[in-house]
């Protein structure tokens, strides 16, 4: 049982330190709110707050006039 434990102890580093790599090279940590990813936004696919917000009718509050 204790070998299983590290075992999966290590390939969870290994996947924490995996994902800490690929942040360190591209530099910045991915977006992943969904009314700012650039690919969400290609799939017509919007934030569930602002979807809200136009379900109830209210104004957009950072509109210019």
């Amino acid at each position: 049982m204790f070998q299983i434990f590290i075992i999966v102890s290590l390939l969870v580093a290994l996947a924490v330190i995996g994902l800490a790599i690929g942040v360190i090279v591209k530099g910045k940590f991915p977006e992943t709110h969904a009314g700012h990813n650039a690919e969400m936004k290609k799939l017509g696919i919007t934030c569930a707050k602002r979807d809200a917000k136009l379900c109830q009718g209210r104004p957009k509050t950072n509109q210019k006039k």
